[in-house]
């Protein structure tokens, strides 16, 4: 990956890893966070390949509420972020 995209991918990454345990951010806020409010599906596809336990991606959700994929399954995600403290819709 090189020049834009993978700036972006790092930036992404580095907003991540500042969401503190018990919260959460939304694709969205992470995108507008990493400088391109408008790529928060490309979110989803960074995080979904992250496999960093020091990138908490599951602390990443949906701005409606809800959980959101993971790349160790929904239901993982949900059961991560219940350990956290978080209580999803």
């Amino acid at each position: 990956m090189k020049g834009k995209s993978a700036n972006f991918q790092r930036r992404v990454l580095a907003v991540v890893a500042k969401i503190p345990r018990g919260q959460v951010s939304t694709y969205k806020e992470i995108a507008r966070r990493a400088g391109n409010r408008l790529a928060y599906r490309a979110v989803g596809n960074i995080l979904k390949k992250n496999h960093d336990p020091k990138i908490p991606c599951h602390r990443v959700i949906r701005s409606d509420g809800m959980a959101g994929g993971y790349n160790r399954g929904a239901r993982r995600k949900i059961e991560i972020l219940k350990k956290d403290g978080v209580l999803l819709k």
